[in-house]
């Protein structure tokens, strides 16, 4: 367990071993957030990388409260500007297609068997796909939620913005995501599939 208090003051204070001690403290979590936004394992690795940048350049920025909150409104907002980049230069990487063996999804769990592991995978991407159909202000909001575990609280400070809007941005992330499943039903294990409507 670290002293983040402690190490935040000597960072602030010209101490790069403290924020680099921060940095691996959170980089897992920061690239996995900035990966779920991307989409896209290059884009995730630059947005982190340009997020921490930013973050040492900006400490002197930091007032004390949440360290994680602060540092993850960084990278979602530099994965916006990212998004925003690639929306005037759209490229695609043939490494982004292929599998990533980096992410929850695909770890092997012992207590799976083939068959089982196989139907999370290609739950897994096809999640990860719907996801990407989000707008970016959607897509994060429900990164934090339902993947990060975030509380509304939590995702309001990192988002700066309102309870309110948290909750109306999800709730209308959640129908996007519902309504893109459903139309790939096909495509979901048997057990995800229903006639009547996917599950909330």
């Amino acid at each position: 367990m670290i002293d983040e208090q402690k190490l935040v003051a000597a960072a602030q204070g010209g101490d790069l071993p403290a924020f680099n001690q921060l940095v691996l403290h959170y980089q897992g979590l920061a690239y996995n957030v900035a990966y779920r936004v991307m989409g896209t394992q290059d884009g995730a690795a630059d947005a982190t990388q340009d997020a921490f940048l930013k973050a040492y350049k900006g400490l002197h920025s930091f007032r004390g409260g949440h360290f994680k909150s602060w540092l993850l409104r960084i990278v979602t907002n530099t994965c916006y500007d990212h998004l925003r980049a690639l929306k005037r230069r759209p490229t695609t990487d043939l490494e982004d297609l292929l599998v990533d063996p980096d992410h929850s999804w695909r770890v092997l769990d012992p207590a799976e068997g083939p068959a089982e592991h196989a139907e999370r995978l290609e739950l897994g991407d096809l999640l990860q796909w719907a996801i990407a159909q989000l707008p970016p202000d959607q897509r994060a909001v429900v990164v934090l939620s339902d993947i990060q575990g975030l509380s509304y609280e939590e995702i309001s400070e990192v988002m700066d913005t309102s309870l309110g809007t948290v909750k109306s941005r999800l709730s209308r992330a959640r129908a996007k995501l519902r309504h893109s499943l459903q139309a790939r039903q096909e495509l979901l294990p048997p057990q995800y599939r229903l006639t009547d409507g996917f599950p909330s």
